[in-house]
């Protein structure tokens, strides 16, 4: 217990010294360097934030924007993850599942949310279902792909025992299959909350008057580099915090999967 203490303070202070070398480092170069003309100091930046915390950045304050931001994200990822997970584990337990969705995936999969603004707007308008369409295209594609994994991955010695003791088909995928496939599932949703979170950038670029993606357009069309940063930095700081919430979960969640427990 002692020693996994320390390894997480180790940890804590890694961390702090990396984004305090690199805040260092952002600060002297912007100081002493050509690199100031172009964009402002991490003081500076900082400070804007703080003002747009308690102030407001066009109609609302910073915190207003995270908010709309990761409601967004949520209501995609949820959906998303959802659908994929669904998707995910028929196509990595069924042949014929895998045979019928499979291609049609391995097609969607590698083109990215951006690309399906235009048709975001045809299908669903300029309002607020546009932005979520595109966030649940990012979280779908990684929790398909991990769950499908973790399906195949199945021991089929424990399958084959199951089978022995007299299990239906369904009763082995409920029983077997979904529980061993929740570690690749929890791999599968990090990666699509990270994912979904970077897509809000594109997804608010759809007509949107909030958000940290709006910011940073707003920011763009005004010339406004601090404006930018202060989106980017906060993107950044929620994104890790998802992040983090996301291990957490998994952690205890997945407990029963760690060795040594």
């Amino acid at each position: 217990m002692k020693g996994k203490m320390s390894e997480n303070v180790l940890s804590v202070f890694a961390a702090c010294l990396s984004i305090g070398l690199f805040l260092i480092a952002w600060q002297l170069g912007t100081s002493l360097t050509q690199l100031g003309t172009l964009i402002p100091g991490p003081v500076e930046v900082v400070a804007a934030i703080g003002e747009g915390f308690f102030g407001t950045v066009g109609k609302h304050s910073i915190l207003v924007h995270s908010g709309y931001s990761l409601m967004r994200v949520m209501a995609g990822f949820v959906i998303g993850s959802f659908v994929g997970v669904a998707l995910g584990l028929l196509m990595g337990w069924y042949p014929t599942a895998e045979a019928i969705f499979n291609p049609l995936f391995r097609i969607i999969r590698p083109i990215p949310p951006i690309a399906w603004i235009p048709i975001s707007i045809v299908w669903f308008g300029l309002g607020e279902s546009a932005k979520v369409f595109l966030i649940f295209l990012a979280a779908f594609s990684n929790t398909t792909l991990n769950s499908m994994a973790g399906a195949k991955s199945v021991d089929p010695e424990i399958v084959n025992a199951a089978r022995m003791l007299g299990a239906s088909e369904g009763k082995i995928f409920t029983t077997v299959v979904l529980p061993a496939s929740v570690p690749a599932i929890f791999a599968g949703l990090q990666v699509a909350i990270s994912s979904g979170w970077a897509t809000v950038l594109a997804a608010e670029m759809v007509r949107s008057s909030e958000g940290l993606g709006w910011m940073i357009v707003a920011g763009m069309n005004n010339n406004d580099m601090v404006q930018i940063l202060s989106g980017i930095v906060m993107i950044g700081v929620v994104g890790f915090i998802l992040a983090i919430i996301m291990r957490k979960a998994e952690s205890v969640l997945c407990r029963w999967n760690r060795s040594g427990n």
